[in-house]
């Protein structure tokens, strides 16, 4: 009898947590850092397979200013206009867990304030900038209001134990497709897979650098195979983000980094 009412609750919070059933093989792939090939190759191709994605943008020091590394904010707003999504990456991609909550809310009210003075909705979500984070940072985003945050871990996603500001995901680069393509095949029974892409190239950044030629192999393999392949704004169609935050405790003993 006790183990009964020990899974009725269990699948009472999962039921809660889920608003409509989680579909096999859905994928969320994420970009970081708003190198110049986001705009000149990713978005292009993104269009043409019909998928969506996430752009964490940031003015990554000390050259954001060098137009054949960066995007411009003119480029990022044109991301949003094609229908992705615009999220946080703190202004300067500073290291959350250093940070005074002061320190936080300015990196963060950069990002937003630089959207809205050009039509871009304010950001939701947030991916911490080389995986840095702790107790406070996600505190700090809870006063913020923010729906989702993403770290690393090179593991699946699992709505119903992962919390909301926890989120793991796989980082792509040019040595790891064997990794990749094992990880997709793990989005199913409820769980989903979230990529980190950094450059395609990543000029300043080899050692996170995903060659055209890659990161278009994986989009053929995503749509031949008939993956849903969407933003991590979507995910709120799937998960109640209020009741996810209440009833799942962060858990930082698994891993977060990539």
């Amino acid at each position: 009898m006790i183990l009964f009412f020990a899974f009725l609750s269990i699948f009472t919070s999962h039921a809660q947590i889920i608003k409509q059933p989680i579909p096999d093989k859905l994928v969320v792939l994420t970009f970081d850092d708003a190198p110049a090939s986001h705009y000149t190759i990713v978005a292009p191709m993104l269009m043409e397979y019909g998928f969506g994605g996430t752009f964490f943008v940031c003015e990554f020091q000390p050259n954001y200013s060098d137009s054949t590394l960066y995007m411009n904010w003119r480029q990022i707003q044109e991301l949003d206009k094609m229908g992705f999504e615009i999220a946080n990456h703190t202004h300067t991609h500073s290291n959350v867990s250093k940070l005074s909550q002061a320190e936080f809310n300015h990196q963060l009210t950069y990002i937003e304030s630089k959207c809205d003075s050009l039509g871009i909705p304010k950001p939701t979500n947030f991916a911490y900038p080389g995986y840095g984070l702790n107790a406070q940072s996600l505190a700090f985003l809870g006063e913020k209001e923010y729906v989702f945050a993403r770290a690393g871990g090179s593991r699946v996603y699992d709505p119903v134990k992962d919390h909301p500001f926890l989120i793991p995901s796989w980082a792509t680069d040019e040595t790891n497709k064997a990794e990749i393509m094992k990880a997709f095949n793990q989005a199913e029974d409820g769980k989903i897979v979230v990529l980190t892409i950094h450059g395609v190239p990543d000029i300043e950044h080899p050692w996170v650098n995903t060659l055209p030629e890659l990161f278009k192999g994986y989009l053929q393999y995503l749509k031949e195979n008939d993956f849903t392949v969407i933003s991590m704004r979507e995910l709120e169609d799937f998960i109640d983000v209020n009741v996810a935050k209440r009833l799942i405790k962060p858990d930082f003993s698994k891993k977060l980094s990539n």
